[in-house]
């Protein structure tokens, strides 16, 4: 059975709580350490399966707040695919009704399908889909239904399948000859950066987190040393690996620093990460993603249990636009 859906719009707390209401809320260990809920729609675009590459036919739903989606919104400006793949932006804040379509600055209803809630997407494809929502969402418009939202896979699904079309067609991202390095560099950022900034801030004893704080500042002093002397993580060009990392360095000091605990040593007190992060918010695809004011939004209005006023705080003064060493 479908699930009846309220209006989305405008975000309403007292009516529909916070967010989550419609949800399963996140799992935990015994331990009280966070687990990432799985990503259960995981098609992929091929020359010959069921999601062919073509011009206008697929659409990617994102979140600017959103570090999981900012990365396919960067890897789809790199590669000059907005005449080829259509994008929808939603609210950065949420309500018990989770992520919704809202006009305003930066943002996009959905011309697709007018939809005004993403589970509206997941219940098209899957009804009475009972499981977490999440952003980033490849949406297949001539099916009606998700292609995928594992995010890894959607970014070197853009970064490879589209170059037929795209502005850029011979940006690689994921070189065969790198893959190896790529692979092992990504599994590292994901589970001890990406998702380490996570186990800190929904923690739920103290052991949990003393351990994920532990793991993550540990990664970052290892990639503060690698990047002492080349210019990206992969040495002189650019990698699917800098753009795992990236989203996660542009949310550390405005966010996770305060909000999540990540709090032994800002992003700033590392010479050669901020270095590095500053570059690459430089480059037009990662500054025209990087929405500093709706990632702050979301984070400190949609977790009540750790910002229970919603109050959203100054944050550091830092110039992003600083000159650069690389």
């Amino acid at each position: 059975m479908t699930t009846t859906l309220p209006e989305a719009s405008p975000v309403d707390f007292e009516t529909f709580g916070d967010y989550g209401a419609w949800e399963k809320k996140p799992e935990r260990r015994d331990d009280g350490s966070f687990v990432r809920a799985k990503y259960p729609f995981t098609g992929r675009i091929t020359p010959d399966g069921e999601f062919p590459a073509a011009p206008g036919r697929y659409v990617l739903y994102i979140s600017w707040a959103c570090p999981w989606a900012c990365r396919q919104a960067i890897v789809h400006h790199l590669k000059g695919l907005q005449d080829v793949v259509g994008l929808a932006v939603v609210d950065p804040v949420r309500d018990g009704r989770g992520w919704a379509f809202r006009s305003g600055p930066d943002l996009t209803l959905d011309p697709y399908n007018g939809y005004t809630l993403v589970r509206e997407l997941y219940q098209a494809t899957e009804p009475g889909y009972p499981g977490h929502i999440s952003v980033p969402v490849l949406w297949d418009d001539h099916a009606k239904r998700i292609v995928s939202n594992n995010f890894p896979d959607i970014s070197l699904d853009l970064g490879s399948q589209f170059n037929q079309w795209a502005a850029d067609p011979d940006l690689d991202l994921y070189p065969e000859a790198l893959r190896p390095q790529i692979d092992e560099l990504n599994d590292l950022i994901y589970t001890t950066v990406n998702n380490g900034v996570y186990r800190c801030g929904f923690a739920r004893s103290q052991q949990a987190y003393d351990v994920a704080v532990r793991t993550l500042f540990d990664t970052l002093d290892l990639l503060e040393a690698r990047l002492a002397d080349r210019t990206y993580l992969l040495g002189d060009r650019l990698t699917e690996a800098d753009v795992r990392l990236y989203p996660t360095l542009a949310r550390f000091d405005a966010v996770y620093v305060t909000h999540f605990k990540t709090n032994l040593r800002r992003l700033a007190d590392y010479p050669q990460l901020w270095d590095y992060a500053r570059f690459l918010y430089q480059q037009p695809a990662f500054r025209d993603t990087t929405k500093f004011d709706q990632i702050k939004r979301h984070y400190f209005t949609t977790h009540p249990h750790i910002n229970p006023t919603r109050i959203i705080p100054a944050g550091f003064d830092v110039d992003w636009d600083a000159p650069t060493h690389r």
